[in-house]
């Protein structure tokens, strides 16, 4: 009987740390941060839908190293933010496509 109470308390101050841990979450480093940085990969899918003249090679491959670092970063650092990996991936693959985009315009625009 004291064994089943001991096992009861255990999982109540687990269940509570986890809570607290949920309720901790957004007033984190690991939230706000990745939060700040959705409006790179925002904007880039919002940039698709203008023409490819405006895009600049050079702050998209600087865009892409960008990404690149912080997605080693995110998945480097203890505990891992995941929340910061998915934000940088999401980034990379936006910035890919834009640099795709400005290639394709530029092979275009020399025939």
């Amino acid at each position: 009987m004291a064994a089943a109470l001991g096992r009861k308390a255990v999982d109540y101050v687990r269940s509570f740390c986890f809570c607290l841990t949920l309720f901790c979450f957004p007033s984190s480093q690991h939230f706000w941060g990745p939060v700040a940085n959705w409006g790179l990969p925002v904007a880039a899918f919002n940039d698709m839908k203008k023409s490819p003249e405006i895009i600049s090679g050079r702050m998209t491959f600087a865009l892409c190293c960008y990404s690149l670092t912080f997605m080693r970063f995110a998945y480097k650092v203890q505990p891992r933010n995941w929340l910061l990996f998915a934000c940088h991936f999401t980034n990379e693959i936006a910035q890919l496509i834009q640099g795709g985009r400005l290639i394709k315009y530029r092979l275009e625009k020399k025939n």
